[in-house]
C-alpha cells in the first residue's frame, strides 16, 4: 500500500511562500554545521598533530570516525525520521550534537577525541536526512525544489568557506578545541526557530519499526566502510576481508528481509532506478574528490609552504567560493544544456584539477594548487547540486526520508573515502618516499616517517642542538609529501574518468 508523506501537521494549512523560504534558511544551519565541521578538522590536522601527537592511523581515525559512524547510521535514521517525524529527529540530533561538541573541545588525548567524534556521528546521522526530507516535503513544485536544493547544496560550500576562515582565526588565537565550539552558536538558532518554522513530516502509516532491519542496516554499513578504510591504510588484509564478508552477508540478509516485509524499513527497489543510483554515485565521487584534495592542500599550505592558518585559509577561499557559484549556476545551466551535460562538465573539471596536480604537483607551486582547487570547486559545485535534486526527483514523496538518507550515506561514504583511500595512499607514498637524514634516533625516525606533521614535530625538537639535521628533515619531508600528492592525483584522474562513463550511462534518461 502506498503512503503519502505528511508535509504539515494534521489540520494545519500548507506553508505560505514566506514561511517556506524561512524554513529553508533554518534548514541551512545543520548543513553549514556539518560542512564547517568537516573542513575545519581537515584544516586543523597540522595543529592537532602537534598538540595530540597521534600516530598515522590515529590521525586518519580522528577525521574518519565521525563520517564512519554517520554513514553506518544514516539509513536507519532516515527511515526512523519517516516514522517518528523528521522535525523531531532533527531537533534531538541538534541537541545531542551541541552537547558532544563541547565534550570534544576538551578531549585530553587523541583516543578521547576519536570517541567524541564517533558519538558526534550518531547525532549527526539524525541531522542530514531530516533536513533533505523536510526540504522535499516543503517544496513540492519541481522548479522551486530544484532551486531550494541548489541553495541547500550551496550551504555545504558556504560552510567549507567559513570553516578555514573562522577555523584558521581560532587556531591562530586559541587552542585546537575551539573549533568544536563552533557547533554551539550554529545549533542554538535551529533549536529556537525550528519548532516555530518547520512543519513536521512523517509517513502517516509507516508500519512498525523493525529492530532486526535496523541492526542489519548498521551491520552492513559499518563493516563495509571499516573494511575500505582498513584496506586503504596499513591495516590487516585478513581483517578487511572478514569485515567485508560480514557486511555483505548482513546486506544480503537486509535486502531479502525488505523484499519480504509488507512495510519495509527501506524500499530497496529504489536502486533499480538508474537515475537514483547514478545520482548517489555522483554524490559520493564529488565529496571524495573535495575532501581528499582539502586533506593534502591544507597540509601543504601550512607545513610545506610555511603559511599561518589564516593565510592558508585565504588561499583556499577562491576554490571554495567557486563551489558556491558553480552550484547556484548549475540550476540555470541544467535548464539550458540538460542535467546530463552539466554533470559531465562538472566531472571533467574535477578531473582537470587532479590532472593539473599530477603533472605539476611535484613542484609544490602554490599558484598551481590554488588554480587546481578553483577547477575542483567548479566541478564539485555543479555535480553536488544536481546529484541531490536527481536523487529526490527520482522517487515519490513518501520515499523522501529513505532517499534522503541514502543520498547522505553516499555523501558521508565519499567523505570517508576521501581521507581513508586518498589520505592513506598519500601517507603510504610519503613514508616510502621519505629519505631520512642521518642523526635521528630510532624513535624520531619512526615519528617523522608516519606523517608530515610528525616530521615537523621532530624537526622542531631537533632545531636547537641539531639545526642542520632539522633543516634536512624538513626538506626531505616536503619532497616526499609533494611526490606522494602527485601519485595520488594521478590515481584520482583514472578514478574520475572511469566513474564519468558509469554515471553518464546511468543518467542517459535524466
Amino acid at each position: 500500500m502506498a503512503h503519502t508523506l505528511a508535509t504539515t501537521p494534521l489540520g494545519a494549512a500548507p506553508l505560505g511562500p514566506r514561511r517556506r523560504w524561512a524554513a529553508l534558511a533554518v534548514l541551512m544551519l545543520p548543513v553549514l554545521l556539518v560542512s564547517v565541521d568537516n573542513t575545519v578538522l581537515a584544516f586543523a590536522v597540522p595543529t592537532l598533530t602537534t598538540a595530540l601527537q597521534p600516530s598515522g592511523d590515529e590521525l586518519l581515525w580522528l577525521i574518519d570516525s565521525y563520517p564512519l559512524v554517520l554513514a553506518g547510521l544514516l539509513v536507519t535514521m532516515g527511515t526512523l525520521g519517516d516514522r517518528v517525524g523528521c522535525r523531531r529527529l532533527l531537533l534531538v540530533g541538534a541537541t545531542g550534537f551541541a552537547i558532544v561538541s563541547v565534550a570534544a573541545a576538551f578531549a585530553p588525548d587523541a583516543r578521547s577525541l576519536i570517541a567524541a567524534r564517533a558519538l558526534l556521528g550518531v547525532f549527526g546521522a539524525m541531522l542530514m536526512p531530516a533536513t533533505l526530507a523536510l526540504l522535499r516535503s516543503i517544496f513540492t513544485d519541481p522548479d522551486q525544489r530544484r532551486t531550494a536544493v541548489a541553495i541547500w547544496a550551496s550551504g555545504f560550500s558556504a560552510g567549507a568557506v567559513l570553516g578555514p576562515i573562522v577555523g584558521g582565526w581560532l587556531l591562530q588565537h586559541f587552542w585546537w578545541g575551539s573549533i568544536f565550539l563552533l557547533a554551539v552558536p550554529v545549533l542554538v538558532p535551529l533549536l529556537v526557530l525550528g519548532p516555530l518554522l518547520l512543519p513536521e513530516a512523517r509517513d502517516p502509516s509507516p508500519g512498525p519499526l523493525d529492530p532486526t532491519s535496523v541492526l542489519l542496516a548498521i551491520g552492513t554499513m559499518l563493516p563495509l566502510v571499516f573494511a575500505i578504510k582498513t584496506a586503504a591504510g596499513h591495516g590487516s588484509v585478513a581483517l578487511a576481508a572478514v569485515a567485508t564478508a560480514v557486511g555483505l552477508a548482513n546486506g544480503v540478509t537486509f535486502v531479502r528481509r525488505q523484499q519480504r516485509r509488507p512495510a519495509p524499513m527501506l524500499d530497496v527497489g529504489l536502486f533499480r532506478n538508474p537515475v537514483f543510483s547514478g545520482a548517489l554515485t555522483l554524490n559520493l565521487l564529488s565529496v571524495l574528490a573535495m575532501v581528499g584534495f582539502v586533506y593534502f592542500l591544507s597540509q601543504h599550505l601550512q607545513l610545506v609552504a610555511g603559511m599561518s592558518p589564516v593565510r592558508a585559509a585565504a588561499q583556499m577561499v577562491p576554490g571554495l567560493l567557486m563551489t558556491i557559484l558553480a552550484g547556484l549556476a548549475a540550476v540555470a545551466l541544467a535548464r539550458r544544456l540538460g542535467t546530463r551535460t552539466v554533470v559531465t562538465l562538472g566531472l571533467a573539471l574535477s578531473g582537470a584539477c587532479y590532472a593539473l596536480v599530477a603533472v605539476g604537483g611535484h613542484t609544490g607551486s602554490v599558484p598551481l594548487l590554488v588554480t587546481a582547487f578553483v577547477l575542483l570547486g567548479a566541478g564539485v559545485g555543479m555535480s553536488e547540486t544536481l546529484s541531490g535534486d536527481l536523487a529526490l526527483g527520482a522517487v515519490p514523496p513518501h520515499k523522501a526520508g529513505g532517499a534522503a538518507a541514502l543520498s547522505e550515506t553516499a555523501y558521508e561514504v565519499g567523505a570517508v573515502l576521501g581521507t581513508a583511500v586518498m589520505g592513506s595512499l598519500l601517507n603510504a607514498a610519503y613514508t616510502r618516499g621519505l629519505d631520512l637524514p642521518a642523526g635521528l634516533t630510532a624513535a624520531e625516525a619512526e615519528q617523522a616517517g608516519e606523517t608530515l606533521g610528525g616530521a615537523h614535530g621532530v624537526a622542531a625538537e631537533a632545531a636547537a642542538d641539531r639545526p642542520e639535521v632539522a633543516a634536512d628533515l624538513l626538506d626531505a619531508a616536503a619532497h616526499a609529501f609533494d611526490a606522494g600528492v602527485t601519485l595520488t592525483a594521478a590515481l584520482a584522474v583514472v578514478l574520475i574518468a572511469v566513474a564519468t562513463r558509469v554515471i553518464r550511462r546511468a543518467l542517459r534518461d535524466a
